[in-house]
């Protein structure tokens, strides 16, 4: 399977808009280095002529993968954080907010009619770093939306619109609209090209195909801090395809040398040691509680299962740990076990699942070897990803409890992780997280 360029697109519902860096190769077009590892300029992420998976309506998808979605992501680039925000088959993540023809064709995102709108990520992210690649048709109006809320009303104010318009009057393509022009005379139409974006605090940069095209600095009173990512059909045929993430600003939790930071819940049975740098945890019932409390955050780990199928989580927004209630809190379940062996069924609820709640997509991790995972927690939504790709997405419509196992907690709570019986043999490492603000807008 071919594999294609990376771009970060920002997509905006506005009319009159059209840690390691990869770093790009000097003096080559579309040479930008891929999170997957792979150059740019390449051709598309698969070959075969998928049947069309279509949005329908406006909303969020549900779709699911007809068989393992191919992982993109080198164990370099899972180390240092990068998620695919799509897999290549469905838009399992994405929410579109208009009646635009969004769909999944041959591998890659595409649509080409239906009123102007955007396909946003369902959940919002801060700091970060964004790749993707893009094809604008002759004549097309397109973008990338950052830090947006799901409907914008104004680039100039609410997101902040990367465009892609070769034809646009004021700010063309690699411009923020409404905001600043970017490197005058680019030519975009007809090809695959990579953009790769960079948001920090109050700065945005971007490459096309290599090339710094943007720097911006938000000098407003008011500079945005969080968003959904959106992308953007405002006229003519637009394709994206190998949509990757990094999130930025995530500190570690734990050392890698003591257990400084976190405490052995009374009652347990587990053991917990450091041993080459990760926390290993035997035995149980027991859980370690981080003493810090996170209410809405990004948090990304290594785990490793060092036998069969074996039963451990990461419990968070968890109420303080008693002898009596040891974690009352919600659990991303980490067991590999799948149904006579199909990934596609995991066999008890799935590495990634908030459990008792939801089960994964798939099993996208293996015994006996480390496992990246990522989750972001926003309000009463949670999305996990299992080795870059993403295979939860949740939202708590319960009735507000300050204890999770009775109902949705959006107070913050402690991170707690599990020996699950006298089986556990478990390892876990470079644990992080940073906190995600809420965006200032209540359309997220």
């Amino acid at each position: 399977m071919a594999r294609g360029i990376a771009v970060w697109l920002f997509g905006a519902l506005v009319v009159c808009g059209c840690g390691e860096s990869p770093e790009p190769v000097p003096g080559v077009p579309g040479s930008a280095e891929r999170p997957d590892g792979q150059s740019g300029g390449g051709v598309g992420q698969s070959e075969s002529a998928d049947a069309a998976v279509t949005v329908g309506q406006r909303g969020k998808t549900v779709e699911e993968v007809s068989r393992l979605p191919e992982r993109l992501l080198n164990q370099e680039r899972l180390a240092n954080g990068w998620i695919q925000l799509f897999d290549g088959q469905t838009l399992f993540g994405w929410q579109a907010n208009s009646e635009a023809n969004w769909a999944v064709r041959d591998g890659v995102i595409h649509a080409d009619s239906g009123p102007p709108g955007l396909l946003v990520t369902t959940v919002p992210f801060a700091d970060y770093e964004l790749m993707c690649d893009f094809k604008l048709a002759s004549g097309g109006n397109s973008g990338v939306f950052l830090r947006t809320p799901v409907s914008p009303k104004n680039p100039a104010v609410d997101c902040y619109e990367l465009n892609i318009c070769d034809s646009h009057p004021a700010f063309q393509t690699a411009s923020l609209v409404a905001r600043k022009k970017g490197l005058a005379g680019l030519k975009v139409e007809g090809d695959w090209h990579t953009f790769h974006v960079v948001v920090e605090g109050r700065k945005l940069s971007v490459t096309l195909d290599g090339k710094p095209v943007l720097d911006f600095i938000d000098e407003t009173a008011s500079p945005l801090v969080a968003g959904r990512i959106g992308l953007q059909m405002n006229g003519g045929e637009i394709e994206f395809r190998n949509v990757f993430a990094r999130p930025l600003g995530v500190k570690p939790l734990f050392n890698g040398n003591d257990l400084k930071g976190w405490r052995e819940v009374p009652g347990g049975k587990s053991r917990f040691t450091v041993v080459d740098g990760a926390i290993h945890v035997e035995d149980g019932a027991g859980f370690l509680e981080s003493e810090s409390t996170w209410g809405d955050f990004v948090l990304q780990a290594e785990a490793r299962t060092n036998g069969d199928e074996l039963n451990s989580g990461i419990f968070f927004r968890a109420e303080p740990g008693t002898s009596e209630h040891p974690s009352n809190g919600y659990e991303l379940q980490i067991h590999n076990g799948s149904k006579d062996g199909n990934r596609l069924v995991p066999g008890n609820a799935g590495t990634g699942a908030i459990f008792r709640r939801t089960t994964a997509r798939f099993v996208a991790a293996e015994d006996r070897k480390w496992c990246a995972l990522t989750l972001v927690a926003s309000g009463p939504t949670f999305s996990v990803w299992v080795n870059g790709l993403q295979v939860t997405e949740w939202r708590d419509e319960r009735a507000d409890d300050p204890n999770p196992r009775r109902g949705r907690r959006l107070a913050a709570g402690h991170i707690s992780l599990q020996g699950h019986d006298p089986t556990t043999d478990l390892d876990f490492r470079a644990i992080r997280a940073a906190r995600l603000p809420q965006p200032d807008t209540a359309d997220q």
